[in-house]
């Protein structure tokens, strides 16, 4: 059992955050513009947006974990491209849409690669990296050897 089936985002505004990410490319069956809850599409994992309020519940009705008020916590979700020019479109797509970029893509000194990071409207950390030597399975997945 070597996998992550489903990544739950606690989000504020149902509304506002699945207009983000359906804006930025993610894909969901859900028509509704604010649901209970929402899951993306993604090759091999579901994206779920779900209020950050009940899911903090979902964890202990009786004494919810304390709700973070905007620092980092150490976890950070990344999107791998094929090339230099998909993360600078993805990152022109996700300022389009209100997403703050915390460091525009460049070329980091400690690999060969091209890499930036943005804040979804939750305040959640996203990386948008290239590596030049990366390669895809069959179901554009990373492969790291």
């Amino acid at each position: 059992m070597n996998r992550i089936n489903l990544i739950c985002l606690g989000v504020t505004d149902m509304t506002r955050s699945l207009k983000f990410y359906r804006a930025i490319g993610f894909k969901t069956y859900e028509t509704n513009d604010a649901p209970p809850i929402v899951f993306f599409d993604n090759q091999g994992t579901k994206l779920e947006l779900f209020p950050l309020e009940f899911l903090a519940k979902d964890i202990n009705e009786d004494h919810p974990p304390i709700l973070s008020s905007g620092g980092f916590s150490g976890i950070t979700l990344a999107i791998n491209m094929k090339s230099t020019d998909e993360v600078d479109r993805f990152f022109s797509l996700v300022e389009q849409h209100g997403g703050e970029i915390v460091k525009p893509p460049e070329k980091p000194a400690a690999w060969d690669g091209y890499s930036g990071y943005f804040r979804d409207p939750d305040g959640y950390y996203w990386e948008v990296a290239y590596g030049k030597n990366w390669s895809f399975d069959e179901n554009d997945m990373l492969i790291i050897d």
